[in-house]
């Protein structure tokens, strides 16, 4: 189920892993840990970005979470045609230039969601993970006041995790 690691590169599952519906984690670090360029401005970039990627791969990302020198995301594939390495190098470089001097690390981190982590609540629980990022990293209080975080799926402009009833929403998508 996994490709052999080239030499200092992290090990990856076969491509087909990330094509049609899968649920995937992604996990993206600026270079050398590099802070300062999340600000309002790259966030509007940032999501603008995002929509297309969604759009371009058929996609949709409930959850994502901007760190200060990270990004977590979750994207769901909803058709045979989706492929989230494709999305992630397009929208990897879509994104680059909005952090330009800096750029992401030329390898993401990501974890393909097992059918047991697909479950309402298992999954749930990932996405509550991602946003609870900051809460662990003591940049607020509550994950709800951080103005980094939400999430995207073409056609809701309203989706928002910090909704009361934003699982019963998603879950009708």
């Amino acid at each position: 189920m996994s490709e052999q690691p080239r030499r200092g590169h992290l090990p990856r599952l076969l491509p087909a892993c990330y094509r049609g519906f899968a649920f995937v984690h992604w996990v993206m670090t600026v270079e050398s840990r590099a802070t300062g360029w999340l600000k309002e401005r790259f966030h509007a970039g940032w999501r603008e970005g995002m929509l297309h990627t969604l759009v371009r791969y058929d996609l949709l990302c409930p959850v994502y979470c901007l760190m200060p020198d990270h990004m977590h995301f979750v994207w769901i594939g909803c058709s045979t045609h989706s492929d989230q390495k494709l999305a992630a190098a397009f929208f990897r470089r879509f994104t680059n230039g909005l952090l330009s001097p800096n750029r992401w690390q030329r390898e993401s981190y990501d974890h393909l969601l097992r059918e047991e982590e697909r479950s309402r609540g298992a999954f749930h629980a990932t996405c509550q993970y991602v946003l609870e990022n900051p809460v662990r990293k003591n940049l607020v209080d509550r994950w709800e006041s951080y103005a980094f975080s939400g999430a995207l799926a073409p056609g809701f402009p309203d989706l928002d995790p910090r909704r009361n009833d934003f699982w019963e929403v998603f879950w009708l998508i």
